[in-house]
């Protein structure tokens, strides 16, 4: 399969003012092919192709662009293979992560908003009493959903499959025109799922990828006058930097950003289920996912049987080829990203906790690999308890009751997921009910993709997955007229 090498703009592939860069294989440090680097004046161009698409897209039935939707949805099945294959070279997540996850979720992405929702709805009558607007009289209304215009969608580099498709689905399904920016270390998987829109007949302009490491080209896609919605995923500093660019033309925005999921283990709790669930943090995208339960808060009565079993579970973990089946941790995206997550741990020593396992290089001679390590004896107050490392890393920290845990919990800048581990339903859900958090895994550290999803505080703005995808990617009209 050849690499794409142009960009998407307007329903044309066209050569980049900016050349290429390569994409590099986190696993192998080999390359795996080049990426266009697109010009700010080649960015918006892509927001004004989008703007020209909007008004016959957003006319066009829903019914049709669901159909469009459902074609796309079974091309990428189609790709399956290939598709995955691009994905575990570009991220370096495990084959099976990659199938399933990867590509297999960004499929059931387009194939869940191919369903046709309502779009409207009627409002209770009211009678309007007399006064400036006229004599007494019953007023109907209607609600009704409108898209909200050209939506920038800036992609996260840990899912370039799932993650975009979870943006630019809901967004076409509701009627808007996108221009997609992909994370430059793996813009390749974004321009495939490009080709699978066009080949699903989706129209010139509606769907635009722009990819490149300037920030010149990013800061274009957000600031465009043809922009009127900007939905990011990433980190808590560039979010807030988007924030302050929509700010001054009050356009939209839904952010999913940064995360510090404190993991609450109470001293009834099944420690089998909770070290499974926490243990993701080592295995699912080597900790590089937002959503990780990194910040473990153990009851005393159990902290020190769960520090043990999750140091045994760290150290059976098989770390290496993420294309050999018997893998579970591949490597981290970049060499720069291994760095910085191997000085977190090194500033968890200096701030005194133990490194109860990891903390070393593996020995292999190629590729970006972090062994999964655990932290324990930490307070709350370390950074590596209140920064996102974004690594296979896990901390824990003691606590004696309901109260401190819950308060412990929310000490953080953050509040996207948080979990509880107790064998007592009632008092889980209790806890979970306390904590300040966009979403409260009990029990579990799975998700049901019909509930809404994002985050309190700096962990972003806004809620989408399922219906509420498509009320983040809309403006709600009201039409009222004499009954």
């Amino acid at each position: 399969m050849s690499e794409p090498q142009r960009l998407f703009v307007g329903g044309e592939w066209v050569e980049p003012d900016g050349g290429h860069y390569e994409v590099v294989d986190p696993a192998t440090e080999a390359v795996v092919g080049p990426a266009p680097e697109a010009s700010p004046d080649q960015a918006r161009a892509a927001c004004a192709a989008a703007r020209e698409a909007f008004g016959p897209w957003s006319r066009t039935a829903p019914e049709e662009r669901a159909a469009i939707l459902a074609r796309a949805a079974r091309a990428i099945r189609s790709g399956m293979g290939p598709y995955t294959e691009l994905a575990v070279a570009e991220t370096g997540a495990t084959t099976a992560t990659a199938r399933a996850m990867q590509v297999g979720v960004a499929a059931a992405r387009f194939r869940r908003y191919a369903r046709v929702e309502p779009a409207q709805w009627a409002v209770e009558p009211q009678i309007n009493e007399a006064g400036p607007m006229g004599p007494a009289a019953v007023l109907g209304a209607l609600a009704v959903r409108q898209p909200a215009g050209v939506v920038t969608c800036v992609t996260s580099y840990n899912n370039p499959w799932a993650n975009p498709a979870g943006k630019v689905a809901p967004a076409l399904a509701m009627g808007n025109t996108v221009v997609v920016k992909p994370a430059p270390q793996d813009p390749l998987s974004v321009y495939r799922m490009a080709e699978a829109l066009q080949a699903a007949g989706v129209p010139p302009g509606v769907v635009n990828v722009v990819s490149g490491r300037s920030v010149a080209v990013g800061e274009a896609v957000v600031d465009s006058p043809d922009v009127d919605m900007v939905s990011f995923t990433g980190s808590t500093a560039v979010g807030r930097r988007i924030a302050e660019v929509c700010g001054r033309d009050m356009k939209r925005t839904l952010m999913e950003l940064g995360g510090k999921g404190a993991a609450l283990v109470l001293d009834d709790a099944d420690l089998d289920a909770a070290v499974a669930g926490i243990g993701t943090t080592f295995s699912f995208y080597s900790g590089q996912i937002c959503t990780a339960p990194t910040r473990v808060l153990a009851q005393r009565g159990v902290y020190d049987r769960l520090v043990r079993q999750l140091a045994e579970y760290a150290r059976r973990l098989p770390v290496g080829d993420p294309r050999a089946p018997e893998t579970v941790v591949g490597p981290v995206i970049s060499a720069t990203h291994r760095d910085r997550v191997e000085s977190y741990v090194e500033l968890g020593r200096k701030e005194g906790a133990v490194v109860v396992t990891g903390g070393e290089r593996p020995p292999r001679e190629r590729g970006f690999y972090v062994a999964p390590t655990l932290l324990a004896d930490c307070s709350n107050d370390m950074r590596v308890c209140r920064e996102e490392i974004f690594g296979p890393v896990v901390t824990v920290v003691p606590f004696d009751d309901e109260d401190e845990g819950v308060a412990l919990a929310g000490d953080s800048d953050y509040g996207l997921i948080d979990y509880v581990w107790s064998g007592d339903v009632a008092r889980a859900f209790r806890v979970a009910r306390r904590l300040r958090a966009g979403g409260v895994g009990v029990n579990t550290v799975g998700r049901n993709m019909e509930a809404p999803f994002g985050g309190f505080r700096k962990s972003g703005v806004g809620r989408d997955v399922g219906v509420y995808a498509l009320h983040a990617y809309s403006e709600v009209q009201s039409i009222v007229w004499p009954g």
